[in-house]
């Protein structure tokens, strides 16, 4: 259990108000007969019930200075013992120790669980840091894949928020429906009441000269400003393994990846392949295509990596080591890998 918090107290307020319960307050209400004295009953209101210092007060007719006080005697007096959860203290010494070696502003590190239902509760971590994070006015961008999904399917705003857009970073592929950069951003802004972008191109084009008259047309450099004026982006990290997500995603053929493969690939972030020390890759392939670059990932305020399992330590000590990410979501036995590494 930990103690809430609350605004402080005056100190002369307080020291006006500072009494000993056990001697009794003359403006308290009486005591019920289960309790020892006020100290007790307003530790047992606060702890056992939950209700607000505030609550405690008008019930015991006194100050909230007072209720302050008494709970404060009550730790004093060992009625109240505050303590932390091993397994939270440990999750926390694992973010901790994240945020140092990589640098990052936030780290939020969940239990271990089996790997079938690993991408559904990063999903869950992934949209409490993504809902704590959001502001009015933002313009969160929005990549793909079944953890970002997962985060889109889970997200709920825990207050009102106004003036949200939420937009398409990469161009749309035709390759796995359940998991594609366009349900993705239409499930989130859904999801927190924004307005949809969708990014009106495909992923990849098959010159480079048709690219660049495609991004030339007023639509689509409307729809790229967007993306480059997201303040919040939210994108995991892939392997390039036989069962990857990006083989399945028909954003490059078979060739094209073994052949990033052959040239040093250790993972893909956005439709981007990137080397062990997560530098771009690069090539033909990556010129033709349509979204947002690793540079201009760097450039994004607050930019949130969601992803977990054995199978992508590589792939995530490139992203993380490389400075994409500001915030990361993981799970404690990936989070003990990386820290390995």
């Amino acid at each position: 259990m930990i103690d809430k918090c609350h605004p402080p107290l005056p100190d002369s307020q307080m020291a006006r108000e500072k009494s000993s319960a056990r001697a009794g307050d003359e403006s308290a209400k009486s005591v019920p007969t289960e309790f020892d004295d006020a100290v007790m009953w307003a530790a047992w209101l606060y702890y056992a019930d939950q209700m607000t210092q505030s609550e405690i007060a008008k019930q015991l007719n006194v100050s909230r200075a007072t209720i302050v006080n008494y709970l404060q005697e009550a730790r004093e007096r060992g009625i109240v013992s505050v303590n932390i959860n091993p397994k939270a203290g440990g999750r926390t010494s694992v973010a901790r120790a994240l945020m140092e070696k990589f640098n990052l502003q936030g780290a939020f590190v969940i239990p271990n669980s089996d790997e079938e239902s690993l991408s559904r509760r990063l999903g869950d971590a992934g949209a409490r840091v993504l809902a704590d994070q959001i502001e009015d006015g933002d313009t969160i961008g929005v990549a793909w894949g079944r953890t970002v999904l997962a985060v889109a399917d889970r997200i709920s705003l825990p207050r009102p928020v106004g003036n949200l857009t939420v937009v398409q970073v990469s161009g749309s592929s035709t390759g796995e429906p359940n998991f594609s950069p366009e349900l993705c951003t239409s499930l989130l802004s859904n999801r927190i009441h924004a307005r949809c972008v969708n990014l009106l191109a495909p992923a990849v084009l098959s010159t480079r000269e048709l690219k660049a008259a495609l991004l030339n047309e007023p639509v689509l450099r409307k729809q790229m400003e967007l993306v480059h004026s997201t303040n919040r982006i939210l994108f995991g990290v892939g392997d390039i393994g036989p069962k990857s997500t990006v083989r399945a995603s028909g954003i490059a053929s078979q060739e094209e990846i073994d052949d990033y493969v052959a040239r040093g690939a250790t993972a893909v972030i956005i439709g981007r392949f990137i080397d062990a020390h997560g530098a771009a890759i690069g090539g033909d392939h990556d010129e033709r295509m349509v979204g947002i670059s690793l540079d201009e990932l760097k450039q994004v305020e607050s930019r949130i990596c969601v992803a977990g399992g054995a199978l992508k330590i590589a792939a995530i000590t490139a992203t993380l080591e490389a400075g994409y990410a500001t915030h990361f979501v993981t799970d404690i036995a990936t989070g003990e890998a990386l820290l390995a590494e």
